[in-house]
Formats: structure tokens, C-alpha cells, sequence
């Protein structure tokens, strides 16, 4: 969440950088709840003064033997106050809090302006998609040739936008999983955790999924629990109300789950095949830094997810999201989009993000700053390396012949007792 000091001393300036998410904020309640919450404020401050005047004047009768009993009647009184004015503040509180955990996170002077992600400006491609000989086909087409990929028989167990997945593309989907997580380990630092699929309410608020999103959620009402969205929100959620020594700084979690989305909103969108599914898994990588480097690391964590498609010979691009397109956490975000010939476009593979102090605050996650010996709040990122079901879909579609079969990419053939290429029987 935004500073609550930012927001009492600042609020215009709030409002107007909101906007470039295309956000009014609702300045005139915020402004109506805060000069409530004062006025309760000076009101407490007032009786608990006249409440130390009378317990030192009660104190001082007793001590005469004098009879002190009105006096204590009016400390009652006053006491009475204070509860209904404690009770009147936590109702302020309440509300003020409810309409503050709603305002997203302040877009970076960097992110462009614009709506929608027609907004987006690429910064920069990788390669060029290959021309082929033939017209590609998509995954679903590729998938149902082989054999390999069962949509009719996971509806059955489940419903749609679920996958059955056969033989040698199950097989090359847990690859990709096992080569990406090598990668991060070996040739970027991260240490690789393993993490509960169920979290709690408060990792959900500390990461913002909640209140706002509990739409998109898949929640166990009976045990409180949420199964998770992305491993940002257990990874992230590890520094959850603690505060870490600045020698331990930069700390970086890889970690391979299995994601549940409900895709509240999305209905009709990419219906066709593995784009867009309830369930899918992703290689998650997350960085808690110190402020002053959160931007460099945000390149670095970028340039992190582009090893592994540039490793496939995959063709991408990274784009900047623009103000109206980033997350509600994220302060700049970068998508890494793939070349999907079987769609004949870019899609999203990975969106690496900057959430400055946003999630920490929520989290109460901080780090002591030797220079003031303080405890600080941390900044916190992450990003896709990578989503795996989408970099499967990548590889069918770009190594496709016509014949139907999928070549294996080098990198992944160790993976796969040295296997180079997927056919029909």
C-alpha cells in the first residue's frame, strides 16, 4: 500500500500521478475521513488529559481523607467517553483503511502514458520469427496430431480451460521446468524454494491480491486458505513481518509452482487451448533489495527471463507497460512477449515488475540501514522465468516441421536422454 503520510501530506500529488493509470482517486472522502480521524484524535487527547487531572485530584483527596467519590464518578465518565471516541476512531480507521488497501501503487516517472496495451512501447527484440515454408500450425492442432495434448478428457475430470498432457510433450513440459530452474541456480544466484500451494488471507494482502482481486482467487472457504495465483505471494510473503541485516541484501528465491487463476473477466478471451488455463505452472523468480538498487536489479531480473528464451532461440520482445496496463502492485513492469507462429503474433511469456515499497509495507518487510542503524522497508520484484505451459507452447509452434513433428531444442535434449525431435507414431 501507498505511505498513509504520503496520503495525509501529499494527496494532490497522489491524485495526479494516479492518473496516469487513468485512476480518479476519490479525493473528497479521504479528505472527510482524515478530518474525522483528527477530530477524534484532539477529542482523545483532551479527555485523556482531563482524566490524569482527575486521577491526581482523586489521589490528592484521599490522601486529605476527603471523599473522593464525584470525582471518581467523573473519571468514570470521562472513561466512558474514551471508549465510544475509541470505538468512533477504529469505525474512521476502518474506513480510511478499506479505501487506501484499493489505491494501486504510484506509477514510475518512466512508465508512459496510454490505456490500454496498444500503449506499450517496445523497447527492444531478440531474434526474428522464421519464415516457413508451409502454414504453421498452433499448439492445439500440433497437440491433437500427436496425440499428445487432451483437452475433451480434462473437461471430463474437470472443465474446460484444464489440460491433459501425454507422453513426450508431458515429458518436455517438466524439461522446460528442470532446465529453467538449472539456469536460474547455476547462472544467475537465486536459491531455489519449495513452497506450500495453499497460503493464508494476510499473504494475500501483503502481496495485493487482496481485498481487490479475491475474484481472480480460488478460495477453500472452510480453512481460510487460497490456492496460489503465482509463487510471488508465498515466495515474497517468506519476508513477511521481518527485518533482514543489509549483508543479506539482495535475496533471490526461485521457485517452481503450479498457479490457479479463476480468470474472473476473462471469459471468451484465448478459450483455444493452453493460453489462458485455470491451472498452469510458471518458474517464479523474486528479488528483496534495498531501495537504491531496485531499478537495476528490475533490468537485471528482466535480462534473467531473457536467457532462458535466448537459450531456446526463441524470437521476443520486452515491452514497457504502459499507465493504464501495469498491475495494481507494480510501480513499471516489463513484459517479455514470445513469437507464436501458430497465432502469427507476440504473446506474453513473463511480466517482470518493480513494486517499490508497496507489497513491503503491507508485508511490514524490512531491512536495518547501517548507515542509521534503522529498520527500513525493503523493496520487493519479481518476474516469470518463465511461465512453462506458454514457453511449451512457444517451442511446439517454432520448431514445428510440416509434417507435423516438433524438433527438440539442443539445450533441453540432455533433459531428454538426448531425444531430438517428437513424431507421430
Amino acid at each position: 500500500m501507498l505511505d498513509p503520510q504520503l496520503l495525509r501530506n501529499n494527496l494532490d500529488e497522489v491524485a495526479s500521478a494516479l492518473k496516469k493509470r487513468n485512476m480518479e482517486l476519490d479525493i473528497t472522502s479521504i479528505e472527510e475521513l482524515e478530518e474525522k480521524r483528527k477530530a477524534i484524535q484532539v477529542k482523545t487527547e483532551e479527555l485523556q488529559a482531563q482524566r490524569n487531572a482527575k486521577s491526581k485530584e482523586i489521589g490528592q483527596l484521599k490522601s486529605k481523607g476527603k471523599d473522593a467519590q464525584s470525582t471518581m464518578d467523573e473519571v468514570a465518565k470521562i472513561k466512558q467517553q474514551l471508549d465510544e471516541s475509541a470505538t468512533e476512531l477504529d469505525d474512521v480507521q476502518a474506513k480510511l483503511n478499506e479505501i487506501v488497501s484499493g489505491i494501486p501503487n504510484i506509477p514510475h516517472t518512466s512508465v508512459p502514458e496510454g490505456n490500454t496495451e496498444d500503449d506499450n512501447e517496445v523497447v527492444r527484440k531478440w531474434s526474428e520469427p522464421e519464415a516457413f515454408d508451409f502454414e504453421p500450425k498452433d499448439h492445439v492442432d500440433l497437440g491433437e496430431t500427436l496425440g499428445l495434448i487432451d483437452f475433451e478428457t480434462a473437461a471430463k475430470i474437470t472443465s474446460s480451460r484444464f489440460v491433459v498432457m501425454k507422453g513426450e510433450i508431458a515429458r518436455l513440459h517438466r524439461a522446460l521446468i528442470q532446465f529453467m530452474l538449472d539456469i536460474h541456480i547455476k547462472e544467475h544466484g537465486y536459491q531455489e524454494v519449495n513452497v506450500p500451494y495453499l497460503v493464508n488471507a494476510d499473504s494475500c494482502r501483503g502481496t495485493g491480491q487482496l481485498p481487490k482481486f479475491e475474484e481472480d482467487l480460488f478460495h477453500i472457504r472452510e480453512h481460510g486458505f487460497y490456492l496460489v495465483p503465482t509463487a510471488e505471494v508465498p515466495v515474497t510473503n517468506i519476508v513477511r513481518d521481518e527485518i533482514l541485516n543489509a549483508d543479506d541484501l539482495p535475496m533471490k528465491f526461485v521457485c517452481h509452482t503450479p498457479c490457479f487463476r479463476s480468470e474472473a473477466g476473462s471469459y471468451g478471451q484465448d478459450t483455444r487451448g493452453m493460453i489462458r488455463q485455470h491451472q498452469f505452472e510458471k518458474v517464479e523468480l523474486v528479488q528483496l533489495v534495498r531501495p537504491d538498487t531496485s531499478y537495476d536489479i528490475l533490468e537485471e531480473l528482466t535480462g534473467h527471463a531473457e536467457v532462458i528464451l535466448q537459450k531456446l532461440e526463441l524470437p521476443y520482445r520486452v515491452v514497457t507497460l504502459c499507465g493504464g496496463d501495469i498491475g495494481f502492485s507494480s510501480a513499471k513492469t516489463y513484459d517479455i512477449e514470445v513469437w507464436l507462429p501458430g497465432q502469427n503474433k507476440y504473446r506474453e511469456i513473463s511480466s517482470c515488475s518493480n513494486f517499490e515499497a508497496f507489497q513491503a509495507r503491507r508485508m511490514k518487510a524490512r531491512w536495518r540501514n547501517p548507515e542509521t542503524d534503522k529498520p527500513e522497508l525493503l523493496h520487493t520484484l519479481n518476474g516469470s522465468g518463465l511461465a512453462v505451459g506458454r514457453t511449451l507452447i512457444a517451442v511446439m509452434e517454432n520448431y514445428q516441421d510440416k509434417d507435423g513433428s516438433i524438433a527438440i531444442p539442443g539445450v533441453l535434449q540432455p533433459y531428454m536422454s538426448n531425444q531430438t525431435i517428437i513424431k507421430a507414431d
